[in-house]
C-alpha cells in the first residue's frame, strides 16, 4: 500500500484503515514539524473522466527531487523514483512537496 511508503518519505506520521460494517475508511495523521506541516502542496492529476499517462522517459523529478509523484504502474502503485528505477510507466495519480 502507497501510505506505507509515505511514512517512508516522511509525509504522513500514521495511518489506520477503518472498516465500519460494509465502508472502509483511511485515518490519516499528517507529519509536523514545529508546529507547521511538513506536506507543502499536492496536485491532483488523473480523475476518472481524464486519465495522465507518462512514459519512462517522461517521469520527471518534482521540484528537484524535493517531492514526489504517485505511479499507479503494472506492478503496483509506487513513487516516480522507484518506477524510473524499475523502468516502467503509468498512470500519474498526484504530486507532493
Amino acid at each position: 500500500m502507497y501510505l506505507s511508503c509515505s511514512k517512508k518519505e516522511h509525509y504522513i506520521k500514521d495511518f489506520a484503515v477503518i472498516e465500519d460494517g460494509k465502508k472502509k475508511s483511511i485515518d490519516i495523521e499528517l507529519m509536523y514539524e514545529n508546529n507547521k506541516p511538513v506536506l507543502r502542496g499536492l496536485k491532483l492529476f488523473s480523475k476518472p473522466g481524464r486519465r495522465m499517462y507518462k512514459g519512462i522517459q517522461e517521469l520527471k523529478p518534482v521540484l528537484g527531487g524535493l517531492g514526489l509523484s504517485v505511479v499507479s504502474t503494472s506492478k503496483g502503485v509506487m513513487t516516480d523514483k522507484q518506477a524510473r528505477a524499475a523502468k516502467i510507466g503509468g498512470e500519474i495519480l498526484f504530486q507532493i512537496w
